[in-house]
């Protein structure tokens, strides 16, 4: 019994010195004593139970993230769908440092990235760098690019229905406007846009425009017909229907326009974009109200089959990021205009008013067009009459639901 015993000891000591000199040597494996194991198990951040450092979406970390020690079970395989990143290409019609329009388009790149955690870019570029503008709707149907931001005025040369769905003349004011497209419209401005060959949504809301910047006051029609003036849109039409001389100067290019004497007058956006432009170094009678555009709407056009192409996750992702602009450009450009006002008659601009034969003359000719365009388009002639019905409607809700403001 006693060798027995003596014989099973023996061959205890002679397993662990072949295991700790000849098996662990050649397959590399550390020796360590059970005190070692033991402090090696407590320093451990995974055996405390330590946190990880969280990592922001847009800040990826500096070295790879250390995954815990595998217990040995089976993994599951990562979910291709879940390490496919969406990247899209946004061609914008508006410089990122444009108050308000532009921060409007610069504002959809960050906030689809922060609300699909990473998962979804919409880069901006800007204007002219990634395809000319007037050459970005036919890039988006075509696949070239993804995706393009600007007011639906700028493609209304391939379908007259959508100048109703940037800024009308004489139109709504900006809330019962946002009513309409929210209601009523924005199911017709889709079917529009479907039929160009692109998915459009509204994305942006503007306060109202000035109307507009002269040299000289413009006391009657006759001073306002002797006018050359740099304008675009619907309001365009209504001036040339009065015989005034007008110019498609786009915004950004309206102080050029003043400054080489190619115009007597311009017409850009609102004061504090204005303001922004430096117009009012060329001209110094600014002219209310904006009769052309009492609110501008923003859409973002999307190739159709990007569009299809998305999970209906990240479909609803885009269209919160751009009802949310349509909050915060609505609030932040009314809010905005007092102060820019402020400045600009600080620095000794007249702000003026239109007479009240001057707005007559205006809003008779705006009637000829709308006639006119109503004949030439099915698509702005369905819009216009569903407009026409809304504010009918509308108007009987307003006289009873909303009480006079006057002190």
């Amino acid at each position: 019994m006693r060798n027995l015993i003596a014989g099973i000891v023996v061959g205890i000591v002679i397993g662990i010195v072949v295991g700790t000199t000849v098996v662990a040597p050649r397959l590399k494996l550390p020796v360590q004593t059970e005190a070692e194991r033991s402090a090696a198990s407590d320093a451990s951040p995974w055996a405390r139970g330590a946190p990880r450092k969280a990592f922001k979406a847009d800040e990826p970390p500096s070295k790879p993230i250390q995954e815990p020690p595998s217990s040995g079970a089976p993994r599951p395989a990562a979910s291709p769908d879940a390490q496919k990143q969406t990247r899209w290409r946004m061609a914008s019609a508006y410089a990122s440092t444009l108050a308000e329009m532009g921060s409007l388009a610069k504002r959809v790149e960050a906030d689809i990235w922060k609300a699909s955690d990473g998962g979804f870019r919409v880069e901006f570029f800007e204007p002219g760098t990634l395809v000319a503008t007037d050459k970005a709707f036919d890039a988006v149907r075509s696949g070239a690019i993804e995706a393009a931001f600007a007011a639906p005025a700028i493609w209304a040369d391939r379908n007259p229905a959508l100048h109703l769905f940037s800024a009308i003349p004489f139109g709504p004011p900006i809330q019962e406007y946002l009513a309409w497209v929210h209601a009523k419209g924005s199911v017709i401005m889709r079917d529009v846009y479907k039929k160009l060959g692109v998915h459009g949504m509204a994305c942006g809301l503007l306060a109202p425009e000035g109307s507009g910047w002269f040299r000289t006051p413009v006391k009657s029609l006759a001073e306002l017909k002797a006018q050359r003036v740099g304008m675009t849109g619907l309001g365009a039409d209504v001036l040339q229907q009065l015989g005034v001389e007008v110019l498609p100067v786009a915004e950004g290019d309206a102080f050029v326009a003043l400054e080489r004497g190619l115009i007597d007058a311009a017409e850009a956006a609102q004061p504090s974009i204005d303001l922004q432009l430096g117009l009012h170094h060329m001209a110094r009678h600014y002219y209310f109200p904006g009769w052309h555009q009492p609110a501008t709407l923003l859409s973002l056009i999307v190739n159709q089959s990007a569009w299809d192409q998305l999970a209906p996750a990240q479909q609803s992702q885009l269209q919160n990021v751009c009802g949310d602009n349509i909050r915060r450009g609505l609030a932040e450009s009314e809010a905005a205009q007092f102060d820019a006002l402020k400045t600009l008659t600080a620095d000794g601009v007249s702000i003026e008013t239109w007479s009240p034969e001057i707005l007559s003359a205006l809003r008779g000719a705006w009637t000829k067009v709308v006639r006119a365009k109503r004949k030439k388009s099915r698509d702005f002639d369905r819009a216009w009459r569903s407009l026409e019905q809304f504010r009918e409607e509308y108007g009987i809700w307003r006289e009873i639901g909303q009480p006079a403001t006057g002190k």
